[in-house]
C-alpha cells in the first residue's frame, strides 16, 4: 500500500472517530441544554463524516486500487496526491472550526472562512480529478 494511500485512510479512521464523538454530543444535547454552544455540531458531524471519512477513505484507495497510470509514475503525480489531501484536510479542519464559531459569535469573518474552507476542499477534489483522470481509461 502506497504511504499517500496510508495517510489518507489513517486519516480517514480518525475522522470517523471525531464524527461518532460529536455524534455522541448532539445525541446528548438535550439532556444538558447547551444548545448554544453546540449548533453548529450537526454540519460539523455531516463533513467530519462524509468528507473526512468517506471520502478521504475513497480518494485513498482509489489512488491505490486505479489502474496505472505509467511504469515511472504508475499513480499519478504524488504531489497532486499530497495536495488534494492537504487541501481536503485543511478545508475540512477550518469548517470545523468556523461553523460552530458562526453560530455563536456574531462576526462576519466566521462566514468567509467557511467560503475559504469550501474553496479549499473544492481545490482538493479539481487536484484528485486531474490526478485520477488520465488513470480511468481502456485496457
Amino acid at each position: 500500500m502506497p504511504p499517500i494511500t496510508r495517510l489518507f485512510i489513517k486519516a480517514s479512521l480518525l475522522y470517523l472517530v471525531a464524527a461518532f464523538f460529536v455524534g455522541v454530543i448532539l445525541v446528548l444535547r438535550p439532556m444538558y441544554d447547551l444548545p448554544a454552544i453546540t449548533a453548529g455540531f450537526s454540519p460539523i458531524y455531516f463533513h467530519l463524516f462524509m468528507v473526512g471519512w468517506v471520502m478521504q477513505l475513497i480518494v485513498g484507495v482509489a489512488h491505490w486500487m486505479f489502474p496505472k497510470w505509467s511504469k515511472t509514475q504508475p499513480r499519478g503525480h504524488d504531489s497532486l496526491a499530497l495536495a488534494t489531501f492537504w487541501l481536503l484536510n485543511a478545508g475540512l479542519l477550518l469548517r470545523v472550526v468556523a461553523e460552530p464559531a458562526q453560530m455563536v459569535s456574531a462576526w462576519t469573518g466566521w462566514g468567509w472562512l467557511i467560503v475559504a474552507s469550501a474553496t479549499l476542499q473544492w481545490l482538493a477534489g479539481l487536484a484528485f480529478v486531474a490526478n485520477t483522470w488520465p488513470r480511468v481509461k481502456e485496457k
